[in-house]
């Protein structure tokens, strides 16, 4: 199975089944123990905060463990619930942000619009925060769907002037473009498994006075109770470290190459196909299309899954019972059009051949397909 959905889950790289094995067999304390294989994992996870704190440019002790980016993002969203005035967040926020803002700030949050081509408008968002103080604003870095880049740097210096606090889901970003100057922000969260490392752990960069949502014990300072997995932690580094060097090493440059032909190569190939979001800067390894108009109910994944590709798509068949995607919706792609998006997603470890094999593959799949289209 050639697997092009890392934007879903990204499979363990070596280094971090190297770094978890390794975690298991020499830290078994808990790292809140009083005796000294407690001290030592406690030390380990010391060292790893300062390690992601110098990735991110910001504090060791603004680095709170969590189990990933959904709780790290419901933990923020719980942070502020009780802070007056609105939440504002971007229309494209991954559905964990959304749902968490229905929840904690029904009827005070605004969805911020984005433009045609999958981008946060930054005059909207300054008009909303002139027109009245918000609790907080929200912007991903990067669109999980479209892989769109996001304006959140702007968003940021936006938000200083007015003195807002901002919040940046960075699950997409971190371990694909540089990680530096988003410790800049009030709020980041960001999990290991996008990039290469296990599932279940994740981190938020946060104040030290923010409201846990998980309560018990006092570990991370206060700010979420419940033993570390160190052995998660210590992978998710390692993982790190690896795609920190790759970028320093200018390594996208290519894949962005690769990324390129792939979508001249495609709309060739496939008269009718369209790239969601080219107007804009997108992740090097996300390639978001529509495809030619054929049969939903003959749908592309499945077809694509039964010769050997795994991708994912950009929302359900709008067949009625299905609802389309929220962030191609924010875009204003027809029903039909969103029923026919397609999202490949590669890795670090995904070679030039492997997009020539995908490209094949749906071609294969579109001449299947049309043979069994009534005439």
């Amino acid at each position: 199975m050639l697997y092009f959905d890392h934007n879903a889950t990204s499979p363990l790289c070596e280094a971090a089944k190297t770094a978890w094995l390794d975690a298991t067999e020499r830290f078994i304390g808990n790292p809140s123990s009083p005796h000294r294989l407690g001290a030592r994992a406690d030390a380990a996870l010391g060292k790893a905060r300062e390690r992601l704190a110098e990735f991110l440019g910001c504090e060791p002790h603004e680095i709170v463990w969590t189990s990933g980016a959904t709780e790290s993002n419901n933990t923020v969203i719980h942070h502020f619930s009780t802070e007056p005035g609105e939440a504002l967040v971007s229309a494209i926020e991954h559905p964990c942000v959304l749902a968490s803002v229905r929840r904690h700030f029904a009827g005070r949050h605004q969805l911020l619009p984005v433009t045609p081509d999958g981008a946060l408008e930054l005059a909207a968002l300054e008009i909303a925060i002139q027109k009245k103080r918000p609790a907080f604003v929200a912007l991903m870095a990067a669109n999980n769907e479209t892989g769109v880049l996001q304006p959140w740097r702007e968003a940021l210096e936006l938000c200083r002037t007015h003195d807002i606090p901002f919040f940046c889901d960075a699950a997409q970003w971190i371990g694909k473009l540089p990680a530096r100057n988003l410790g800049q922000c009030d709020f980041v969260s960001g999990c290991a498994h996008k990039f290469g490392a296990p599932q279940g752990i994740g981190f938020l960069k946060c104040p030290p006075r923010t409201r846990p949502l998980l309560v018990g014990g006092k570990q991370e300072e206060g700010r979420r109770a419940g033993t570390e997995n160190v052995a998660g932690v210590l992978a998710m580094i390692a993982a790190l470290e690896v795609r920190e060097n790759a970028i320093a090493s200018n390594e996208i440059a290519a894949r962005q190459l690769w990324q390129s032909d792939f979508i001249e190569r495609l709309i060739r190939a496939l008269p009718g196909t369209s790239i969601v979001g080219n107007g804009n800067d997108r992740l090097w390894n996300t390639v978001s299309a529509i495809m030619p108009e054929i049969d939903c109910r003959q749908r592309w994944v499945v077809k694509l899954d039964k010769l050997g590709f795994a991708v994912s798509t950009g929302s359900a068949c709008a067949s009625g019972k299905e609802e389309t995607s929220h962030v191609l919706d924010a875009m204003t792609y027809t029903p039909g059009e969103a029923s026919r998006v397609l999202r490949f997603s590669s890795g670090w470890e995904t070679a030039p051949a492997d997009w020539e094999r995908l490209l094949d593959g749906l071609c294969r799949a579109d001449r299947e397909m049309r043979e069994r289209m009534p005439v």
